[in-house]
């Protein structure tokens, strides 16, 4: 693997898939002893994670639908 004249690196997709690595994830460069460590930004949820639960109410269509109209 090479860095580029720009400073960047490309992450092999076998590492990606196995890391869950995202197109434009934010990762973290944490310097360690003998090197540098690539981890994944402590904010960072894979998008099913985001969606995951924000309905997590009792779903009653029927009183869900009176609500929103008003009756």
């Amino acid at each position: 693997m090479r860095i580029s004249e720009r400073g960047q690196i490309t992450v092999p997709k076998v590492l990606r898939d196995q890391f869950g690595l995202h197109k434009n994830m934010e990762v973290e460069l944490i310097p360690i002893k003998n090197g540098i460590l690539i981890q994944k930004h402590s904010r960072t949820r894979h998008p099913i994670d985001m969606v995951m639960g924000i309905l997590n109410r009792p779903s009653d269509t029927d009183n869900y639908i009176e609500e929103v109209r008003g009756r």
